[in-house]
């Protein structure tokens, strides 16, 4: 009986209560996308995503985990300042066919300082998913909100994008894309 209350007094002391929140991004969420073109470089942009995310917090508050991430976005809710740019793109993008673009956690890892977070998921885009890996600079801000930032570069052909073409194939676009993310979750 000693023995089994000592072992269960050494778990209570070197364990550390872990809890689990579940947060939702709300109308705090930009994503920019920039690309290169023989003509010029490209932007598009959207602030148009349904997320959710379940984070994991140390007693002392500190961000200690992230156990859901989860996002789909409206593929033509990507816009440039250029309608003809946004038409370019919707056809590679297959937007008819696939009008969302997808994301979900596999994985993550956390820095100890809570900072920093390591993600593994699956991307969805035009239809192709991809498993990726994307890094992000956190923040658990002073309402207890939690901001994401960072950029990830993908190569189109990855999804099975052949880079766009305008004006009868004169112009072509790069392959590879850098995608920039800041988002907030409020729970």
């Amino acid at each position: 009986m000693k023995a089994m209350t000592l072992l269960f007094l050494a778990n209570q002391l070197t364990t550390t209560t872990i809890a689990q929140v579940q947060y939702q991004q709300k109308n705090d969420f930009t994503l920019t996308i920039n690309g290169t073109s023989t003509m010029h470089d490209w932007e598009m942009k959207t602030s148009k995503i349904a997320c959710n995310a379940t984070f994991t917090f140390y007693e002392d508050g500190e961000l200690g985990g992230l156990t859901l991430l989860n996002f789909t976005m409206p593929a033509e809710s990507l816009k440039s300042e250029r309608t003809g740019l946004d038409a370019v793109a919707y056809r590679a993008l297959k937007t008819k066919q696939y009008p969302t673009i997808t994301f979900n956690l596999i994985s993550a890892a956390v820095s100890k300082q809570g900072t920093v977070i390591s993600c593994t998921g699956n991307l969805t885009v035009a239809g192709v998913t991809q498993s990726i890996s994307i890094v992000g600079a956190a923040q658990v801000n002073a309402d207890k909100s939690i901001t994401i930032k960072g950029t990830k570069q993908i190569d189109m052909r990855d999804f099975e994008i052949d880079p766009p073409t305008f004006l009868f194939g004169q112009f072509t676009t790069g392959e590879n894309v850098t995608i920039t993310f800041n988002l907030t979750f409020r729970h």
